[in-house]
This record gives C-alpha cells, structure tokens and sequence, in this order.
C-alpha cells in the first residue's frame, strides 16, 4: 500500500485532493494529513474519510522539524503532497512575516526531511519516492490585459508578500532538484474554485454575501482577470504529475477559464437566479445592486493566463470542468452545505477540532 503524506489536507485544495484520491483508489492507499488547522484549516471538510482505516489526521506544524521528522521516521512515506501555505494576499500584505515563515521555512522543513528518509549513503534516492510541491501562477506577476501567457520558462516576477514567499519556496524545490538530484515536481495552478473554499475568497464571498444580501465588494474597476480551475479537476492533475510526470520538472495547470472579477460576480448573481426556487424570498435583492467598489488592492495584479500545454502533451491532463458548469456544481454544494458555510463565518468550524481531539 502507498503511502501519502499530504500537507494542510484541512484546506481547501487538500481537503478536495484527500477525497479525490480515496474516491480514486479507495483502500489501496494510506494517507496521513498533516496541518496546523489554523483559521483556514477546517477538519469539517474531512468529516467522510474521518473514520477510515487508512487515513490519519496529525496535528503539526510544518515548521515544526522535530515532528515532521518522527512522521518520516516512523512511517515509510511514498509520496509528499505539500499543500500547506499562507495564501491570502490580502493577509500577507498585513503580516508577510507569517507567510515567509510557513511558505519558506516550512518549505525547506519538509524538503530536509524527505531528503533524509529518502537518502541512500551514497547520495542516490531510494526508488518510487516524490515530493510534489503545489505553488501558484501568482509567482510569475502580471500579465498585459490582452495576449500573452504563463509558460514554465516564464522569469518569476512576484509582486506581493504571499506570491514572493511562493516563489521563495518553488526555488528552494528547484535548488534541491538541482543539487541533490531530490526526486521533486512543482506545480503552479491558476486561481481554484469549488467545495470548502474559505469564504475570504473571491467565489465563495460573494456567493454567501449575496444570499445573505450583503454588498459584493469589487477591487478597483473589477476588470482584473484571472484563470478559474475547478479544483477536483486541479487535483486530478497533481495525481497524473506524480505518477506520470517527469522528475525535476514544472508543470503549469491552468482551466481555460479567463474572466474578469465584474464578470465573475454578475455569472454568480445570474447563476443564482437560475437555481433559487421561484417563491425563495432571496430572489428579489440578489441583483446588481449589491455591487459595490472600494479601493484597489496594493500591488494589484492585472491579469493571470496559464497556459497548460506542456501538462497536456506530456501527461495527457486538461481542464474538464469549464466555468459555467463548474459555478453551477459550487452554488449547488453551498446550497446543500449551508450548516459548513455558517459554522465557517461564525468561526465555530473550528470547535469542531477541539471538540473531537480534546480527550486524546
């Protein structure tokens, strides 16, 4: 049996990318799960997987050495999944210390410990082991509004604390390729939608503002763009990369999504009409009248474009989920998942971990 070691599981992306590979595989994997549960950590998101045999939840720090070293030394770790970041921008320009302390640091924390468990005495690695490092387009900067496109080969070019501590990390991983050979991939996805996304994000804030009829706050003109991928199709990818991707390579996935912010919230408010049942009271205030500018975030990005072609002409992976399907699929699980959405804006998601671990 395989074993997965996944950091920050109780995220969004790693909580979806835990449910994708058992829904996969089922019982011919293990998985331990290893995060911090800080205040975007949410062990609610794992409450179907919870009570199996192969899955383990471990509570730890990935700064913290010592324990992620016992967590090698006692288990034979096949494969590292390393999600765990800080990845709010809006975050990091507030406090960029955190983020250089977990997305650096704790980067290179779990690079030394896999390099010691994994290494042979002569310097070599032992086989079928890999570290897959889960980065962001935000790394490359900033795009012209028309043309133009992230490529691997793209020069980094951060521009806020949260990209430049990413991109800190994506090159400790390269040096350590480069180095020491370290059986490693990196991936740099375009911006992620869908199930458990925390609601300090673009989607999942103006879906619960808008029905609650809250204003819809617009950075700017609105008209930044980004590229939305559906993330059970973002976690399939991470799973194609490490069992048929090539060692020591990068691999950009992207959604083909491209919209601008505006558009994205009128696609929402629109979506939501559609599927609101006709006497639903929420119908008559969830319209554009919500919209409301403020200013521009600092260091602002204009526009992000992935280009995946190097992922789809080597391991077969493209986007299948395009945005108004995808939009559709998260509305429907936010409408059934109301109980997540409030314990999350109460903050009483987080009991949930005290309340489960207190007596072990």
């Amino acid at each position: 049996m395989r074993t997965y070691l996944v950091t920050g599981g109780a995220g969004f992306i790693g909580s979806n990318y835990i449910h994708y590979m058992f829904k996969k595989y089922g019982d011919k994997i293990r998985i331990i799960n290893v995060d911090a549960v800080t205040y975007a950590g949410n062990l609610e998101n794992l409450k179907e997987v919870e009570g199996r045999d192969n899955y383990t939840f471990i509570k730890a720090n990935i700064c913290d050495k010592e324990t992620i070293a016992k967590i090698f030394a006692e288990n034979d770790i096949d494969r590292v999944v390393h999600f765990a970041a800080e990845t709010h921008v809006d975050r990091s320009i507030k406090t960029p210390e955190i983020f250089v302390q977990t997305n650096v640091l704790g980067t290179a924390v779990m690079l030394n410990c896999a390099k010691a468990a994994w290494e042979n005495p002569d310097g070599t690695f032992k086989p079928d082991k890999k570290f897959l490092h889960v980065s962001t387009d935000e790394v490359y900067g900033s795009l012209e509004e028309e043309g133009g496109y992230f490529y691997e080969t793209t020069p980094y070019a951060p521009h806020s604390p949260y990209s430049a501590s990413k991109a800190g990390a994506d090159m400790l991983v390269k040096s350590y390729m480069d180095t020491y050979k370290f059986p490693a991939n990196i991936t740099n996805c375009s911006n992620n939608y869908g199930p458990y996304q925390f609601p300090e994000k673009l989607i999942p804030l103006i879906i619960n503002n808008a029905l609650q009829g809250k204003k819809l706050p617009v950075y700017g003109d609105g008209k930044n763009v980004r590229d939305w991928l559906y993330v059970e199709d973002h976690a399939k990818a991470i799973d194609m990369v490490q069992e048929n991707g090539r060692l020591f390579e990068t691999y950009n996935v992207g959604g083909h999504n491209e919209k601008q912010n505006i558009a994205i919230i009128h696609i929402i408010l629109d979506t939501l009409q559609e599927m609101l049942p006709e006497k639903d009271p929420r119908k008559a205030y969830i319209n554009e009248d919500l919209i409301t500018y403020v200013e521009d975030r600092k260091g602002h990005d204009r526009r992000y474009a992935i280009a995946p072609d190097k992922i789809k002409a080597e391991i077969g992976w493209e986007p299948e989920t395009m945005f108004k399907e995808g939009i559709r699929r998260t509305i429907a699980w936010f409408f059934e998942n109301e109980d997540w959405m409030k314990n999350v804006t109460s903050g009483d998601y987080q009991k949930y971990y005290e309340d489960m671990y207190k007596d072990r």
